[in-house]
């Protein structure tokens, strides 16, 4: 009865919370998405803890924000320097760095993870930190390809366990949010709130589920399917483009120029692999291929793999399908 009584208030007093507005936001990961995202938060004036396992990433993560801002006044505040100065000081105020996620998720409202792409690695994170987080916390990743529902069965708080996916570069301004059937109503509205805080502009789905009201517009609660709606739909295509160039039907140049003046895309899929990151992609066929290794959409290339074997991840070291100065 004791036990029964405890859930019921943590229960209660954790859907309360969860109404309240998203103020303090956890940030596993310092790469370069992580710290996008922490820039973007802070600016719009939340209080940010990022947090990496290495303090030198963290350090570099810190500085690129504020070398991100410096650029952002240069624009905004080409005429006003003092205005320009307070506007990096605040925003760098809002920001804090640790080694430590369990020491700051007892007091935060979201964990938001931006980690390698590997679904035992996620798993084992989120398993870890759902013993020290505080009840009203909401766990979300930002998972371009693994389904939420098997990052979040490593916790037991399934109803507040989401997606919030964010595209790269991070000036987009639309961004997804995810919920499984287990989603709690309370938990997708805090993150759909969140989203908005941020100035972003949620991406709209009708989904169907036993567990969940139907939405007509205004919400993603998607569901999971491998790479949810833009990725599902992004990475056959740069595959496809691997493909093609594999058989000898078309350079990677060619193929670029093609798809950039034939469909008016901004960048071709060689050069938008380069900037995502091969490696990246292959993490995200990796897991495709294991889950459906029958779907010819999701067949791995020689190409990719002998390039990502090679160290060549694209602009970030230097060298992909492309090199870079």
């Amino acid at each position: 009865m004791a036990f029964f009584t405890h859930q019921v208030i943590r229960g209660i007093s954790s859907s309360a919370v969860r109404n309240a507005a998203i103020k303090h936001v956890t940030i596993i990961g310092g790469g370069q998405m992580g710290a996008g995202i922490a820039q973007v938060a802070a600016t719009t004036g939340h209080s940010v803890v990022l947090v990496d396992t290495n303090e030198e990433i963290l350090k570099k993560s810190a500085k690129g924000i504020e070398g991100s801002l410096k650029r952002v006044v240069k624009k905004k505040f080409a005429d006003k320097p003092d205005a320009g100065a307070e506007f990096i000081a605040k925003v760098m105020a809002n920001v804090s760095i640790s080694t430590d996620a369990a020491s700051v998720v007892g007091s935060t409202d979201l964990v938001l993870e931006a980690i390698v792409e590997n679904l035992k690695i996620k798993q084992g994170l989120f398993g870890a930190l759902d013993k020290v987080a505080a009840a009203h916390t909401i766990f979300a990743s930002n998972t371009s390809s693994l389904p939420i529902t098997d990052i979040a069965s490593s916790t037991s708080r399934l109803d507040r366990f989401g997606g919030l996916h964010f595209f790269n570069p991070l000036y987009f301004y639309v961004m997804m949010v995810i919920g499984t059937s287990a989603t709690s109503q309370e938990t997708f509205d805090s993150l759909l709130a969140f989203s908005k805080a941020l100035g972003k502009t949620p991406v709209s789905c009708k989904v169907r589920s036993s567990d969940i009201p139907y939405y007509t517009i205004r919400y993603l609660h998607h569901m999971d399917t491998p790479g949810f709606i833009v990725n599902r739909l992004l990475v056959p295509y740069m595959m496809e483009a691997i493909r093609l160039h594999e058989r000898g039907h078309g350079s990677k140049e060619d193929i670029d120029i093609a798809m950039k003046l034939g469909a008016g895309y901004p960048m071709g899929p060689f050069e938008l692999l380069d900037y995502v990151g091969l490696d990246t992609a292959k993490f995200i066929m990796d897991g495709w291929v294991e889950k459906d290794p029958d779907n010819p959409l999701m067949q791995p290339s020689e190409m990719l793999n002998k390039l990502v074997a090679e160290g060549k991840f694209g602009k970030k070291t230097g060298e992909g399908f492309y090199k870079y100065k």
